[in-house]
């Protein structure tokens, strides 16, 4: 790779890490070309995106950006998976890890804040941002809901009395 193509490519990725908000960090030795392509569909269904590079350039490619704390993570054969969800990478890399027992999560960031393997993992665990929105929605008609269900009891029960009266004067 010639000088040239290395800036662009260091500029491609500081411009990634940028506008990125959670990367993981993982090994990947020992994975076949096939299950390299199923992590990135995956990854791509999910939001988020894959990035096998050489980890000198990434390096170099980190510095101004808030995900800088993963640097020293960045040894041996590595792959970053990142997004702009907080949710969507982690989610998918500890997805993929647990059918595939060679990709193994080193750790990660989420903006400033370093993780590591069990980090990741408990941001994972957390709803996306799509079931999040769902619950704010379900929350909000709840009391909607409750509330007619309110103005109408009275009405239902007072009918009910009468109907009992009505019912038992018949009967005597």
């Amino acid at each position: 790779m010639d000088r040239a193509a290395k800036s662009e490519l260091v500029g491609a990725l500081n411009a990634a890490f940028k506008a990125t908000s959670v990367v993981v960090v993982a090994h990947y030795s020992g994975l076949t070309v096939a299950q390299m392509q199923t992590l990135r569909r995956q990854t791509k269904h999910a939001g988020a995106s894959v990035k096998v590079t050489k980890n000198r350039l990434a390096k170099i490619a980190l510095d101004g950006t808030d995900v800088a704390s993963i640097a020293p993570l960045l040894k041996g054969p590595t792959v970053i998976v990142s997004s702009s969800d907080p949710v969507a990478a982690p989610k998918v890399a500890i997805d993929f890890a647990k059918a595939h027992e060679k990709f193994v999560i080193l750790g990660g960031a989420m903006g400033k804040t370093a993780l590591n393997a069990d980090g990741v993992k408990a941001l994972a665990s957390l709803p996306s941002l799509d079931e999040l929105r769902a619950r704010i929605v379900g929350l909000i008609q709840a009391p909607a809901t409750k509330l007619a269900q309110l103005v109408n009891a009275p009405a239902a029960k007072v009918a009910r009395v009468v109907q009992a009266y009505a019912a038992k004067g018949e009967a005597a």
